[in-house]
Formats: structure tokens, sequence, C-alpha cells
């Protein structure tokens, strides 16, 4: 069975996160965990001064964020009503990713869904600033889910990598089995600039095509072409359902998820965005 968890704020970009998860699972067995932490407003060093008994703040806060997350369930129950789901409601006075952390590991969480602003041009931030330090400083899948997308089957899966990666890595089993499910065919995209690959990068590609011997798979090659321009050309090119990448301890991933502007994007989280860590447990 598997165990999800989805953070919310109560927004209709959290909610459509969750809505997207509930898609995506709806055939399988799946607990999923409502999160909602809060920091009353008034809860801070000024207010502390001068009321040495904040409780009363707290308490508030604490039941409005039960009752809109009982909510929120009620929500979910009406418009899909899936026997195959349960959900634990779990409220939080705490900040969202030191929450998150600790909750993965008390619930031996799976996957985490989570929905984010995504780009409206092409000078804007990559990703959501709570799911960019969710993917740095969490040991978890995460997949970020643009606001406004509706569910699409993800049948067409864009993998961008350098190969810099382990195929031992215990997540991504995960990654196949969305392809198994959706029956999805998988284009595994490298991007470079004349440079071969080693021997190394090329001894993991010729892993990554045997573990996916079952699925429908492509290699491909965006020569001349950093990640960013590869996969927005790619974009424009292919209708794409899921863009996959792993977070690993190279350079990769982190200049491209990290880059605080990045003026070639207009597409990237057009879709959602499943990002697999690497085994190593990030600080």
């Amino acid at each position: 069975m598997k165990r999800i968890l989805l953070p919310t704020d109560f927004s209709d970009n959290a909610f459509n996160a969750i809505k997207y998860a509930l898609n995506l699972f709806r055939d399988e067995e799946a607990t999923f965990y409502l999160l909602n932490t809060f920091t009353p407003v008034s809860y801070h060093t000024g207010y502390l001064i001068e009321n040495p008994a904040p409780y009363g703040m707290e308490d508030i806060a604490m039941i409005n964020s039960k009752r809109d997350v009982e909510q929120t369930e009620e929500k979910i129950k009406e418009e899909f009503d899936n026997p195959k789901h349960s959900f634990v409601r779990l409220s939080t006075f705490n900040t969202l990713i030191g929450e998150i952390k600790e909750v993965v590991e008390k619930y031996n969480i799976d996957l985490i869904v989570m929905g984010t602003k995504g780009a409206t041009g092409a000078k804007e931030v990559f990703i959501g600033t709570h799911t960019m330090y969710t993917i740095k400083k969490v040991n978890c899948p995460v997949i970020a889910v643009p606001s406004g997308f509706t569910f699409e089957e993800p049948k067409d899966v864009l993998f961008p990598t350098d190969y810099n990666l382990s195929v031992d890595n215990k997540y991504l089993p995960f990654v196949k089995e969305i392809c198994d499910k959706y029956i999805c065919r998988l284009n595994i995209l490298n991007a470079y600039y004349g440079v071969a690959l080693d021997s190394e990068q090329q001894k993991t590609k010729e892993r990554l095509d045997e573990y996916f011997k079952d699925n429908a798979h492509i290699f491909h090659i965006a020569e001349g072409m950093d990640v960013l321009d590869a996969v927005e050309d790619f974009q424009k090119k292919y209708t794409i359902n899921l863009l996959v990448m792993i977070h690993n301890k190279h350079s990769f991933f982190e200049n491209l998820l990290f880059k605080p502007v990045i003026n070639q994007i207009a597409y990237h989280t057009n879709i959602p965005f499943l990002v697999i860590p690497s085994e190593k447990k990030m600080q």
C-alpha cells in the first residue's frame, strides 16, 4: 500500500495537487496524509515579550487547521469516493519543511505530492520555494504539480539525464512502476556540448537500457544545448505528460533547480515534475 503525503495550505493550488495524486493512484490501495502546518501570525518575539502565555493564539490556530483539514478530506470524499483510499489528518505547529521531514520518517512515506505555481513567463523562478526546499532537504520522491494542471495519464515521460546516476537507486523502481501502469513511453534525453560520454556514463546508459527493456523507451541526444534548452525544445516537438529527474550528488541538477532566474524556461513547470532523490541523504 502506498503512503503519500499531501501538504496543503488550503489553496486551490494545493487542492489541485491533491486531485492529481488521487487520480494518479486511483486504482491502487493508498493512504494519504493530509498535512497542514501553521505558525500563528502574532507568534513572534515581540508578542512573547508582551504576552508570556501565548498559548491561546496557538490553540485557535490549531482548531482552525484541524477544521480546514477535515473539510478538505470531506471535499475529497465528495469528489472521489474511492474505497481504495484512506486518509490521515495532520495539523502541526511547525515549519513546513521541518514537519515534512518528520512525517516522512515517522510514517515511512513513499511519495510527496505538492502544488507549485510554476512559470508564467520566461523570467519566472523555476519552482516554488517550499517545493524547492522540500526537494533539496527531504529524502523522498516529490511530484510538483503546476497550478491549474488538469490530470493527464503520463503516457509520454521525459527523463533528462547526464548519466551520472546510480541505476541501483532504490527510488528508480517508482519510475518503472509508472511506466508499467500507464504503458508509458520513456524519453531519456542527454544534452551535451560535443563531449562524448565517458566509460562510466556509457555503462549507466546501457544499464538503463536493460532496466527499462520491458518498457517502451527511446534515447535522445540534444547536441550543442544545455539541458534547459533541450527540455524546452523537446516539449515543443512532443506532448509530454510528466518530467522526471534524479537529484544526484553531481552539479547537474543543482545547477538546474537552484539557478534563481532561468531566462530560457517557458514550459518546464507546465507539466508535473517528479524528482527522485539520490540515495545519499541530503543535508
